[in-house]
């Protein structure tokens, strides 16, 4: 699979992740919702962290908000420095092909999610009780760095009271299933997806022939 093959699988993930931001950030207010479907919602909101809506100040108390912030978006800056050194390397080692869709895909999420958290902050204005505006005069609504992830993908397949007989949560309102998402959050799934279906066809072994002389 040639590196030409790889970058068009790259680009096209980062365009259609960053043109559904770009209109959801442009055009909902923060927590607006439309219902698709029953199971399905269009659902705006911003993710200040990292997956599930966590923070590493969640784990780490005595960092302050911003500090958390920062640290995470440098993180990731030094992942996807990785990420695309492995995909280079693999690319020129003739790797399989469901090892270069899977890098590729986790690639292109990892960037599409870093571009909001580098960037995003000083692109747009504030999402809280009006529609953001792309560059706005009075400047965005953070620094450099201090961006957030929008998501808009919502899925509630179920909702209801668990049964009483259940340990913990029985009796509890329960959704499933709760994650609000976005495109580059599906991509990086689906290459770790790949990564762990199709392990054996993504790291084939090298069989090497030993000649026995006598």
């Amino acid at each position: 699979m040639s590196l030409k093959k790889v970058t068009l699988i790259i680009v096209i993930i980062l365009l259609v992740d960053q043109i559904s931001k770009f209109y959801i950030k442009t055009n909902f207010v923060l927590q607006e919702n439309i219902t698709v479907f029953s199971w399905f919602q269009i659902l705006f909101i911003e993710n200040n962290g990292m997956a599930w809506g966590a923070k590493l100040n969640d784990f780490l108390p005595f960092i302050s908000d911003r500090t958390a912030k920062l640290i995470l978006t440098l993180f990731r800056l030094v992942a996807i420095v990785g990420i695309g050194y492995w995909l280079v390397n693999t690319v020129k080692s003739n790797g399989s092909k469901i090892l270069l869709i899977a890098i590729s895909l986790i690639f292109a999420g990892a960037l599409g999610n870093i571009i909001d958290s580098v960037f995003y902050s000083v692109l747009f204005g504030d999402s809280y009780g009006q529609v953001a505006t792309f560059l706005p005069q009075q400047g965005g609504y953070d620094s450099l760095f201090h961006g957030k992830v929008v998501d808009m993908l919502h899925f509630p397949m179920w909702k209801g009271y668990l049964p009483e007989w259940l340990p913990f949560l029985g009796g509890d309102y329960f959704t499933f299933f709760n994650p609000v998402f976005n495109i580059a959050d599906i991509a990086i799934s689906s290459g770790i997806g790949l990564l762990l279906v199709f392990n054996k066809k993504a790291f084939p072994k090298v069989k090497v022939s030993e000649e026995v002389t006598s």
